[in-house]
């Protein structure tokens, strides 16, 4: 008799360009993603979609689950393969396929939904964050036990816009003293992040280089997020887990 294959499949929906430090070191930001979340035994597949490349539409069902990536795009923007990408995801929330929205991700999958999102109010958020988990929401579909993990974690940020309203039905699960929406959730198959859980410093730091170096931040902005990284770092364990075990559907019962 003929075993039926387990083997999990997921997408990466990647809506930035691997950038020249990231294809040295780690060989692409698909390898980044893979290192953070991915697990022995599954099989992972990239989709450029800022460069146009999506998943055919027919072979959607085959998935078990996308993770959508960060991007220096606006999620409010109208470029024909951003709103190709909101079509995509408001099909995928429709099969209740798991989809994990990242810092971009987060905020395009908001706005896909019904959400809305524009400009963060407080300028831009670079460095590491703590955030605060939600500990007295209703009960949530989202299959993870809170309780069991700790009521803030740190993790790495670096955009300059936010979530303003989250879609109907969706529940935020964590904020920070900066952004009211660090993460939210729809039922169990949706998870935004605004953070980057798959990041390491060192990425980090170079892209503070590229910002200063094009005279997108200021000097002072830099100066703080790397020594706020020099003295700390990121929950970047716990978060690996948290996403991770969403996109497998397990339950999240320790960090």
């Amino acid at each position: 008799m003929v075993r039926e294959t387990s083997e999990k499949r997921y997408g990466v929906l990647l809506a930035a360009r691997d950038s020249e430090y990231v294809n040295k070191v780690y060989g692409g930001y698909f390898n980044v993603f893979i290192a953070a979340f991915g697990e022995e035994g599954e099989k992972w597949e990239l989709f450029r979609v800022v460069d146009g490349e999506f998943p055919d539409i027919d072979e959607l069902h085959k998935f078990d689950g996308f993770v959508v990536s960060g991007s220096p795009y606006d999620a409010y923007g109208n470029d024909c393969w951003i709103l190709k990408l909101c079509f995509l995801l408001q099909t995928l929330d429709f099969m209740q396929k798991k989809v994990l929205g990242i810092c971009f991700g987060h905020q395009v999958l908001c706005r896909a939904l019904g959400g809305k999102v524009g400009k963060a109010t407080t300028g831009w958020d670079i460095g590491l964050r703590k955030v605060r988990i939600v500990n007295d929401m209703p009960p949530t579909n989202f299959q993870t036990n809170l309780t069991e993990i700790p009521s803030s974690l740190s993790i790495i940020k670096i955009h300059q816009d936010e979530v303003w309203e989250v879609p109907l039905g969706a529940e935020v699960i964590a904020f920070s003293d900066k952004i009211g929406v660090e993460m939210f959730s729809i039922g169990d198959h949706i998870l935004g992040i605004q953070g980057h859980p798959e990041y390491t410093k060192d990425i980090l730091f170079n892209l503070i280089d590229r910002l200063l170096t094009n005279n997108s931040i200021q000097i002072d902005i830099a100066e703080n997020a790397k020594m706020g990284l020099e003295i700390a770092e990121p929950d970047r364990k716990c978060w690996e887990r948290i996403c991770g075990n969403f996109l497998k559907g397990r339950y999240i019962d320790y960090c």
